[in-house]
């Protein structure tokens, strides 16, 4: 009866191990699974001619000649966008207007003395542009259609005059003309909600297509570009397409969410037909393709992490690990010799423990203080060097933060090591130095690797410890252990905490999170099969 009780425990028992197992890979699934994939999409996606143009400006990777005859087709397609903007701009904004018309009649008056007219001719066509240009100021600073085309009719009348032909004052009768022509589907009166509306659409314009090809390039290499990649365009052409407001339809309810097309703000104006057109024309402006941008894991970033990769990233979190690793392995092996090895019993021994158990429960951000107040500001300056935050530091800092995990897992390993092994070396004569590094530290190497695996781990994914200590967000390679360094972790950080940054390219984000991940994942796979490698000659095979 005792026999089948216990049998049916062990199956039990053995049943809720694997069930535990299977519970969190499942769990560890749903987890990463989104994030991968998402991060997946930093590499393999569709770009657009933006992200082309990026890249051969930035990177000078792609081909010139192609991208021109792209760019060609392209931009004869956005031409009719900027025509029409500019044109609206321009009869809504009669500050602009009337700044035209000054600079216009000054450049007469010049065009008259140079010509040499004189007398009584002088004084007729410097007082008719006069004229021309007060009643162009009142036409245009005006909201009176009435007012308007009467002073229109006035200018139009002196076009056919010999004194102004083939001269730079034609080009008042052409504003004219050409304002009068505008503003037949213009409310004036509406002239400052134009241009509050006409600002808004041409900041979701840019990050859509990109600058105005007549403007000066913009300082900033973020504002260089439109959409890099075809699933942002969309995000941004939903933002032109349609208004969104928050508004409270009755007393005491929530306030609900509004959407109305954005044409309806300049409906009967030449601005009205561009929603549809844009819409219509979106493949041909942006010429979206197929991308594999495996040049993502190599590539620097720009600031912010607006564009690029995350190749600085990647290299500053593996200079991190090795260092905090070099500091870990041989202090981390000796304390827990030390342990193992020594009696338990001993007062000293119970307060190295309390404070190895203590130092494993003290949250993350208080090492990186302490790694700011003793490294970064005491230790490496008492020794000649820089005070400020470098690899050199964040490493410490890393190091005493895992030294916890190494020292319990080494000697545990330590421990696991048969007695007979040091009972046989010390009987053939060996002392107690030579018995531990030539029998027990062979034979406890493979525990203490996964001490390593654990360090690697918990090293490689901290971002509190290394935010005062060493870990910029954006900055050159880092030349030697004195400099600062980019790392995954940290860059993570730095899009989360990037006011709207995280929301605007966050493939990026993912990208970076995704690639930590792998690449923790590839060392802890290193350090097993190191591990298994090591097992298998100690047990002769």
């Amino acid at each position: 009866m005792r026999f089948i009780i216990r049998n049916i425990t062990d199956k039990i028992f053995t049943s809720l191990t694997v069930l535990s197992v299977i519970v969190l890979v499942a769990i560890l699934a749903v987890i990463l699974t989104p994030i991968l994939w998402k991060g997946f999409s930093a590499v393999v996606f569709t770009g657009t001619i933006e992200f082309r143009k990026m890249q051969l400006d930035l990177f000078n990777r792609g081909d010139i000649d192609r991208l021109n005859n792209e760019n060609t087709s392209s931009q004869s397609c956005r031409k009719k966008i900027y025509d029409t903007i500019d044109r609206f701009k321009q009869n809504i904004d009669a500050e602009t207007l009337c700044d035209r018309i000054a600079r216009i009649y000054r450049n007469f008056g010049k065009e008259l003395q140079r010509k040499d007219v004189q007398g009584a001719e002088y004084q007729r066509l410097r007082s008719l542009s006069r004229e021309i240009r007060d009643k162009l100021e009142t036409t245009f600073s005006s909201g009176d259609k009435k007012v308007i085309d009467e002073n229109i009719k006035d200018v139009l009348k002196y076009k056919t005059d010999i004194g102004f032909k083939d001269t730079s004052a034609m080009e008042l009768f052409a504003l004219a003309e050409d304002f009068a022509a505008d503003i037949k589907n213009i409310d004036l009166a509406k002239r400052q909600e134009y241009a509050d509306a006409l600002k808004d659409f041409e900041n979701i314009l840019t990050k859509l297509l990109g600058d105005n090809p007549s403007l000066p390039v913009p300082a900033l290499k973020m504002d260089r570009y439109g959409a890099t990649r075809l699933d942002i365009a969309q995000k941004n052409l939903y933002k032109l397409l349609w208004l969104e407001k928050w508004q409270q339809t009755s007393p005491g309810k929530p306030m609900a969410k509004i959407i109305t097309p954005r044409a309806e703000l300049f409906a009967g104006t030449e601005i009205g037909p561009l929603f549809d057109y844009i819409r219509d024309n979106l493949d041909e402006m942006l010429i979206p393709k197929r991308t594999f941008y495996w040049q993502y894991l190599i590539d620097g970033s720009t600031p912010g992490h607006y564009f690029g990769g995350v190749g600085p990233e990647i290299l500053g979190t593996l200079l991190l690990t090795l260092a905090a690793m070099v500091f870990v392995f041989p202090i981390g092996i000796i304390s827990a010799a030390y342990l193992a090895e020594c009696s338990s019993d001993k007062f000293v021994i119970k307060i190295i423990r309390m404070a190895i158990n203590t130092l494993a429960g003290v949250p993350s951000i208080v090492f990186g203080l302490f790694g700011l107040a003793f490294f970064v500001l005491y230790l490496v300056p008492l020794f000649g060097g820089p005070s400020k935050p470098c690899i050199l530091t964040a490493a410490m800092t890393l190091a005493a933060l895992t030294l916890p995990v190494m020292i319990r897992a080494s000697e545990e390993a330590i421990r696991s090591v048969p007695q007979s092994y040091k009972e046989a070396s010390l009987g053939l004569g060996a002392g107690k130095l030579r018995t531990f590094i030539c029998v027990i530290l062979p034979a406890a190497l493979p525990g203490i690797l996964t001490g390593i695996i654990l360090s690697i781990s918990r090293v490689a994914g901290e971002t509190a410890p290394i935010l005062f200590t060493g870990a910029i967000a954006f900055g050159p390679t880092p030349k030697n252990a004195f400099d600062p360094t980019c790392t995954l972790s940290y860059g993570s950080y730095d899009i989360a905490v990037g006011d709207r940054l995280a929301s605007l390219v966050p493939h990026n984000q993912y990208g970076m999170v995704a690639t930590l991940i792998t690449l923790v994942f590839c060392l802890n796979i290193a350090a097993i099969i190191m591990r298994a490698k090591i097992s298998r000659k100690l047990k002769g095979h």
